[in-house]
């Protein structure tokens, strides 16, 4: 019997974002992956801002950046009635090359460390385990399967094997395990935990079965009468779809919806070449890569995400419909919330009630996300056309200018998305110490930066060059705005007391913007996951706790049991 701090099963990107978390504070780590190893097809393909400024606080932020499209390639989102057809709408997006250089000037919804960026998720998972492996406390396993596990209250002992070697089974002993297998999660039907939510939903367009087909055209491009992007979206009475570039030359992903009369499960080549004409409208030599078949129409999320000393996570905690790019972007803050509480947990047991604030702060999220996902859905799937729209008539001439109109304003709705990227809130956890602020109203295309205690640090960029959250602390951090350095002595010598790692910050004018007016507070204390934990308001009428006090809330060692 081995024995690791924590079991992850599933090495996808919530498994391995997880091992990363983990790994950069030594915690013992064991992954398991019954694949052979990362994602050979294309499935995820947006990468998130917020998701980048994580990938940017562990280091790595510009190798994901390098990776998918080449970097003067467009990032457009287009609609067209076919892709020798109509165009009918179109965002105009950044390039990766453009993005470095644009964020910096950015300011209000979109003043943030990173802008999203267009990347197929096999790339992402090659990076996220290159850096997993680089971490000596971490054992990254793939071809091995979990076959059984117990919670035995102190522990969790699993029972696992190499997947072709299915004779010779070795056990882990671990302090706590974490799931991140997928919505078909064995782990989470082993537990009996349920998914709750709606599923099955019929749409034109992302409800129902979708056929999949990642292929290579070295000729693609040179059919394509409009403009490049990197999603190209059909709108037609006969057969939607969509085709992202997966590598900006001659790797494509392409989707195609699935009527109900018909069944995809044996379909091969002939019904992908079919559908790719349809998709077209003329005739493309490709070579087919791989098929697969795959449902939209899901808003579904479990409804636990502990039970007793194992987590879930990713699609494992909730499936997403994959519009706007949710469920993939949801998974890593699952992990990036996780990750800091394990360590914690791990490194003081006294602060293991923690953990009970995992599902407490996620679940809410997934609830949230699963909901916005299932409106741009709605939007791009439910929109109804005619075989009007592709004809040369007056008749189709009105009806494109319609969907124009219409597509033109989803396509902002789904994918110029900072409120969802960036507004994602914590209030309601006992670990969130509240200043009596009320954030801004949650919405979707709008994020108004804020320091209400909760949610994401307001960003800005320094007089040198450099991100603000460049100089957070991996762990705690402690902005100082008041220039009083026994504020921050008397927080060092707490935090040294009760075992937390701190940084202490003490910006100035001479930095850049008015960081005391941006966040509205003498001081902030700011959590390993890049949240506002507590702040000390400039409208504060009377002082703070004392800073034993205030750690102890957020270490969740009087909150919780409260």
């Amino acid at each position: 019997m081995t024995e690791f701090d924590v079991l992850i099963v599933g090495g996808g990107p919530s498994g391995l974002m997880l091992a990363n978390e983990l790994g950069v504070r030594g915690v013992k780590c064991l992954l398991l992956d019954a694949k052979p190893s990362t994602a050979f097809n294309p499935q995820a393909n947006a990468t998130q801002a917020r998701t980048m400024e994580h990938y940017r606080r562990l280091g790595f932020a510009h190798e994901i950046r390098a990776l998918g499209l080449p970097g003067d390639h467009p990032t457009d989102i287009a609609y067209f009635t076919r892709l020798t057809g109509y165009e009918l709408a179109r965002l105009s997006l950044p390039t990766a090359q453009e993005a470095v250089e644009k964020i910096k000037t950015m300011k209000g919804s979109w003043s943030a460390a990173e802008l999203p960026h267009r990347v197929s998720q096999k790339f992402v998972e090659t990076v996220l385990k290159q850096h997993a492996q680089s971490h000596p406390s971490n054992d990254i396993r793939y071809a091995h399967r979990l076959i059984d596990f117990e919670d035995q209250g102190d522990c969790v002992v699993a029972r696992f094997c190499a997947t072709a070697d299915t004779d010779t089974i070795q056990t882990a002993k671990v302090k706590y395990m974490v799931a991140g297998d997928g919505p078909k999660s064995s782990v989470r039907h082993a537990l009996g935990i349920s998914y709750t939510g709606e599923t099955g939903v019929k749409r034109s367009y992302m409800g129902g079965q979708m056929f999949a087909v990642y292929m290579r055209s070295k000729d693609l491009y040179q059919h394509m009468v409009h403009p490049r992007a990197w999603m190209y979206v059909t709108v037609n009475p006969k057969r939607r779809g969509f085709l992202a570039s997966v590598d900006g030359k001659e790797e494509f992903a392409f989707h195609s919806a699935v009527d109900e009369s018909e069944n995809p499960e044996h379909w091969g080549e002939i019904e992908a070449r079919q559908l790719l004409l349809d998709f077209m409208g003329c005739k493309v030599d490709f070579e087919i890569l791989s098929i697969q078949t795959w449902t939209a129409g899901h808003s579904l999320v479990a409804e636990k995400f502990q039970h007793g000393r194992v987590f879930l996570m990713g699609d494992a905690a909730h499936l997403f419909t994959p519009t706007g790019g949710l469920g993939y972007n949801t998974a890593i803050e699952d992990a990036v919330n996780l990750g800091w509480k394990l360590a914690s947990a791990i490194a003081r047991p006294e602060s293991a009630c923690l953990l009970e604030t995992y599902e407490i702060e996620r679940r809410p999220l997934a609830i949230r996300n699963t909901n916005y996902a299932k409106e741009f859905a709605d939007s791009v799937g439910l929109y109804p056309v005619t075989p009007a729209i592709e004809t040369d008539t007056p008749e189709g001439q009105a009806e494109r200018e319609s969907a124009g109109v219409h597509f033109n304003a989803h396509v902002r709705k789904e994918f110029n998305i900072p409120g969802v990227t960036f507004g994602g809130r914590y209030d309601n956890s006992p670990i969130i110490l509240s200043d009596g602020s009320t954030a801004p109203v949650d919405q979707a295309n709008t994020y108004t930066p804020t320091a209400t205690p909760g949610g994401r640090p307001p960003h800005a960029w320094l007089k040198d060059g450099s991100s603000l959250y460049d100089h957070f602390g991996r762990n705690w951090t402690l902005l100082n705005f008041t220039g009083d350095r026994a504020l921050e002595e008397s927080f060092k010598s707490a935090s040294v007391r009760l075992g937390v790692d701190l940084k202490c910050l003490q910006p100035t004018q001479e930095d850049g913007p008015d960081l005391a007016a941006l966040y509205q507070a003498h001081w902030v204390i700011v959590r390993p996951d890049q949240i506002v934990a507590f702040r000390h308001p400039l409208t504060a009428t009377q002082s703070a706790p004392e800073p034993e006090t205030i750690w102890r809330r957020l270490l969740g060692s009087t909150a919780i049991r409260a």
